[in-house]
């Protein structure tokens, strides 16, 4: 059934507000976090859920929480691989009228009934962002990111998208009609890595990361300057 956004407004806003609520206040504590986007039909055994495992396995070695939607497939793989090297693998669910059913492998779970209040959490919370090969749901999160970036709505971020084979009629199609009609600029294309090797993954986010920790510390060391205070 589907639910109509007009009507009862005054209610729905108290249901919103808690989805808001908490989110930031679960999430506002789970350290340098990766998202990880992809397609809930594909199984177990196929090429991009192994992949998808051992990508999420690499970040959670190497010290990140994993975020997906938490549903099957590609968001399975992902939880999976990051909750055996035991690490956060936390889950986004949302109520879905089909295919959406938890994985089990998400040792931190949040429900949402609204899909831009779920948005918010990817966004905020993700440090970077991986596209396995995926539907519409994985296209609408890589538009949202690279639109508030283009916009100046968050700061940079890296979207991996994952799969040459898949996403290259779609990057096609940006370089022969996006760009040849001026609709984008050449330099926002550099947002965008595309690879097939997992390990490619990790270097961009470590990359990523390095540079997060430096203006992190930078701010640091500008704020005990301002009070007085001798930096360690």
């Amino acid at each position: 059934m589907i639910e109509d956004l007009k009507g009862d407004e005054s209610w729905r806003m108290f249901r919103i507000i808690s989805e808001f609520t908490e989110g930031f206040d679960k999430l506002s504590d789970i350290g340098f976090a990766v998202s990880i986007f992809g397609s809930s039909r594909l199984k177990p055994g196929t090429e991009y859920y192994q992949n998808a495992h051992e990508i999420a396995g690499l970040l959670a070695q190497h010290g990140y929480t994993v975020i997906t939607g938490g549903g099957p497939g590609i968001m399975e793989a992902a939880n999976k691989g990051a909750a055996e090297q035991g690490k956060l693998s936390i889950g986004l669910n949302i109520e879905l009228p089909q295919e959406q059913k938890p994985n089990p492998y998400q040792n931190m779970s949040l429900e949402f009934r609204y899909f831009f209040a779920r948005k918010v959490m990817f966004v905020k919370h993700s440090m970077g962002y991986v596209c396995m090969p995926g539907g519409f749901g994985t296209l609408d999160e890589f538009f949202e990111a690279l639109t508030l970036m283009q916009t100046l709505k968050i700061h940079p971020l890296p979207l991996v998208l994952f799969g040459t084979a898949y996403w290259d009629g779609l990057l096609q199609w940006i370089n022969d009609a996006m760009l040849k009609y001026e609709a984008i600029s050449e330099h926002e294309l550099n947002f965008i890595t595309v690879t097939d090797e997992p390990q490619e993954v990790l270097v961009t986010m470590n990359r990523h990361r390095e540079w997060k920790e430096r203006l992190m510390k930078e701010a640091t060391q500008e704020s005990q300057s301002v009070l007085g205070i001798d930096a360690p």
